[in-house]
């Protein structure tokens, strides 16, 4: 599948809109797999939206389907633990485990996983590895902001250098 008409469809969309309708756009965008920040944050700066403005709304909406995902995750997790009647205890083995990828295999996931996969892969696949919702929460915010912020002065910075904005 090629992004290029995807890509196309979101600068079109975000340069046809005006005013505000535009900065609710770069939400829906940042919210939305496959677009997410990556797509949209230099898309809207480069059509001359606020970088700062911009930023901040794509944190949102990026962030905030994250957290849909987690608490969808959750609720269908507990009804199949319900369904199944699982209530086995883990191991003290598992445990060990689980704490080790908690402390290095989430950070790593939740700051490569948006250029990587996608954030929202990278966080289905950290609650499908057994992580704990509100680290994945945690986790992922913090590498969503860490990008959002890195993917904004990448932006102003090249389009300014390229006398573009």
């Amino acid at each position: 599948m090629s992004l290029t008409p995807l890509l196309v469809d979101v600068g079109s969309s975000l340069e046809e809109a005006t005013g505000l309708v535009r900065y609710l756009l770069v939400f829906v965008f940042a919210a939305i797999p496959v677009i997410e920040i990556l797509v949209v944050v230099p898309i809207a700066i480069g059509l001359g939206l606020d970088p700062v403005v911009t930023g901040v709304v794509a944190f949102a909406g990026n962030v905030l389907s994250v957290y849909a995902l987690i608490v969808f995750y959750r609720r269908v997790a507990a009804w199949l633990r319900r369904r199944r009647g699982d209530r086995s205890e883990p191991s003290d083995r598992y445990a060990r485990a689980r704490r080790l990828w908690d402390r290095y295999g989430l950070p790593g996931l939740a700051v490569g996983g948006p250029v990587l996969a996608g954030v929202h892969v990278a966080a289905l696949v950290a609650l499908l590895s057994g992580s704990r919702s509100r680290l994945v929460a945690a986790w992922m915010t913090a590498g969503i902001f860490a990008w959002t912020i890195v993917l904004v002065a990448v932006s102003v910075y090249g389009f300014s250098v390229l006398g573009l904005a």
